[in-house]
């Protein structure tokens, strides 16, 4: 495989995309759900193949469980293959991001500037495990007016790859309706969504920053770190999910229980979960142990330091095999499982200073009445996701309404958070003029002074 050539395509590709209209790529969209649809049987059985192969790699100790789990593109009675199927009508209801202005100004008289949202161009998505993530992401592309080339893991290799033979289907459908109807000027993409399956050449395309725009690796924390590390292209994503939460000296109990044990109970293994649960001092006899003892029953191993021990120790004999004390290197670890560590703070101060330095920058959030606290909180914590009052476990393109996602980005630059279509654009700068020059505008009775009006859209 030409891994120069596919470069070179999905940037053809995403030139061409950059004309589609919201029309061509809402057909592109519906195409894709009518090939999926009547496909499904010979996805169910790519899909069963990798998981029979899967199987041996777990019983033999080389794949995790949860990877294995993943895996399944069916679920219980069908409904995640339906989910999958569902969303494609999700993203495509969604507004169309580009060509949407978001400044207009007047410089001078027949002199007008705009920022236009556009597509990025370019992006290369590496993941793991998760078939419908082939999916997902060609959807979010096309509708963004992206090119996309995809590395799945080798563990999906049998369903990426008739995913994304019949997704290629699709797109040539639509592309040959768009040549025979007069009323697209220009055809469709075939190669705007690609696969690749070899490991070596992810390394290859990363060094392709010529024709790639925007990398994005979704996956373990070695998988994003060994992407930022071998990169000119940049990179969108966290290579860590440490999540917080502070219970602060007025937060409601019940609201306490329920936010944290949720957070760290629903799927401890997702980005989301919270790994460092933050105490008030004050509350450290009267309310902490109530929530700990509901983590506790839900078989949730508790690093504690020493002044939250004290606060259990009516209950450190029931629970000692829950129970072991906290280190240091405790509160900058993702355990990705049904672990958390403990720490008992003085002031709200001291909780902020605490999760800006160890978290991720990924999603923290406080358990409070007080709303002063709570906006405090929610302006000096340097986090993608800041909450009051709720669980990290919201931190997702598609609890956010984005229909989906294609990564979440601990980012200072251009997305943050989860990324749906509006992460995958950027913008441009139109300028329409009358044959003016800037040599035209200046100090002085014989030149023109800018005008910097605002246009009304």
């Amino acid at each position: 495989m030409d891994i120069v050539q596919i470069a070179k395509d999905a940037r053809e590709a995403g030139n061409l995309l950059q004309l589609a209209s919201p029309e061509q790529k809402s057909l592109a969209l519906k195409s894709i759900k009518q090939v999926l649809s009547q496909h499904k049987q010979e996805i169910l059985d790519a899909n069963a193949k990798d998981m029979e192969l899967a199987l041996k790699e777990v019983e033999a100790g080389r794949l995790s469980s949860s990877l294995y789990k993943r895996l399944d593109i069916n679920g219980k009675n069908g409904e995640k293959f339906e989910t999958m199927i569902k969303g494609i009508d999700e993203v495509d209801l969604l507004q169309d991001p580009t060509g949407e202005i978001t400044l207009a100004r007047k410089l001078d008289d027949k002199l007008s500037l705009y920022r236009v949202r556009c597509p990025v161009g370019v992006i290369l998505v590496i993941f793991e495990a998760r078939p419908e993530v082939v999916v997902n992401i060609a959807c979010l592309a096309i509708k963004s007016g992206n090119a996309a080339i995809l590395k799945g893991g080798k563990e999906a290799s049998n369903s990426n790859h008739v995913l994304a033979k019949l997704i290629k289907q699709a797109l040539t459908n639509v592309s040959e309706e768009c040549l025979a109807n007069n009323r697209f000027p220009h055809e469709f993409p075939r190669n705007a969504v690609q696969l690749v399956d070899k490991r070596e050449e992810i390394h290859d395309l990363l060094q392709l920053d010529k024709y790639i725009d925007l990398a994005i690796p979704r996956g373990s924390n070695s998988l994003v770190k060994s992407v930022q590390n071998n990169t000119r292209i940049p990179v969108l994503g966290h290579a860590d999910g440490l999540c917080s939460i502070y219970l602060d000296e007025s937060c409601d109990l019940e609201k306490a229980i329920h936010v944290v044990v949720d957070a760290k109970t629903d799927y401890p293994a997702a980005c989301n979960s919270v790994e460092t649960l933050l105490v008030h001092s004050s509350i450290l006899e009267s309310k902490f142990p109530f929530v700990a003892k509901a983590l506790l029953s839900m078989n949730v191993l508790l690093h504690l330091d020493s002044a939250s021990k004290a606060a259990l120790k009516n209950d450190i004999q029931s629970y000692s095999n829950l129970i072991v004390d906290a280190k240091d290197e405790d509160y900058d670890h993702e355990f990705l499982g049904l672990e958390i560590a403990v720490k008992v703070v003085s002031s709200i101060d001291e909780a902020i200073s605490h999760i800006n330095e160890h978290g991720s920058k990924h999603t923290d959030a406080i358990i409070t009445e007080s709303e002063s606290n709570a906006e405090f909180f929610m302006r000096k914590v340097d986090a993608a996701g800041v909450y009051w009052n709720a669980s990290t476990r919201f931190a997702d393109g598609f609890r956010y309404g984005f229909g989906a996602e294609v990564g979440v980005s601990t980012n200072k630059t251009h997305a943050r958070g989860p990324v749906g279509l509006e992460g995958l654009t950027i913008y441009k700068y139109k300028l329409y003029g009358n044959g003016q020059g800037a040599s035209d505008f200046g100090l002085g009775s014989e030149k023109k002074q800018y005008k910097h009006e605002d246009i009304k859209l």
